[in-house]
């Protein structure tokens, strides 16, 4: 998962937190919104997304030697817990809270937000990839770098919900069903990797046929 430049970086980055995993989460809070609240919970979650995403560049040195936390251990925890967000997706189960839940919160903006913490402000894959990018070199050069390919993508992934907000909204529950199970197929396959390249790094030998 090593990077050398911008435009790895950046490519890095739209794999894991890019508009085809963006979307399909907008599309499902697209359905019960209006276009001007579709428009301010892109803009919020996309100011909240880039401030994540650039603290934790800056500070992933400090934050691995305060809690002792080594790359293999990101790249371990980072597949565990992505692994399991694929397989909720693959299942049909909803994280980000129960179904009794939904529709009690008085600002629909604040609960949007919470429904966008897992698959884009706080993405495990997405935090993951930043934080052992970020460690590759401890230069603010480098640091810039990297905070600038994830600024680049989550401004991508608002314009796409800003285009195509016409279409989130008239989404059919079960297109999005369908492409709910086919990502969280591919996103368990790349949290799979992830968790395998942690056990490379610690030494683990892993055949491959």
């Amino acid at each position: 998962m090593s990077v050398f430049n911008l435009s790895s970086a950046f490519i890095t980055f739209f794999a894991v937190v890019g508009p085809p995993k963006v979307l399909l989460a907008f599309a499902r809070l697209a359905r019960e919104r209006n276009a001007a609240e579709l428009r301010r919970l892109a803009l919020m979650s996309t100011v909240l997304a880039a401030l994540t995403g650039v603290t934790m560049a800056y500070l992933a040195d400090f934050l691995t030697t305060f809690f002792h936390i080594s790359d293999q251990s990101l790249q371990l925890a980072g597949g565990v817990i992505f692994f399991i967000y694929a397989l909720a997706l693959v299942l049909g189960i909803h994280l980000g809270g129960s179904e009794a839940e939904e529709g009690h919160w008085a600002n629909p903006l604040a609960e949007g937000l919470r429904e966008l913490l897992l698959p884009y402000i706080a993405s495990p894959l997405a935090i993951t990839a930043v934080l052992v990018e970020s460690l590759e070199k401890d230069t603010w050069s480098w640091h810039s770098t990297i905070a600038g390919a994830y600024l680049a993508v989550v401004l991508i992934n608002c314009v796409c919900v800003l285009a195509l907000s016409r279409l989130l909204r008239r989404s059919h529950q079960t297109s999005l069903e369908v492409l709910s199970r086919l990502l969280g197929l591919l996103l368990a396959a790349v949290g799979v990797e992830l968790f395998l390249a942690g056990l490379k790094s610690l030494g683990v030998q892993i055949p491959y046929h």
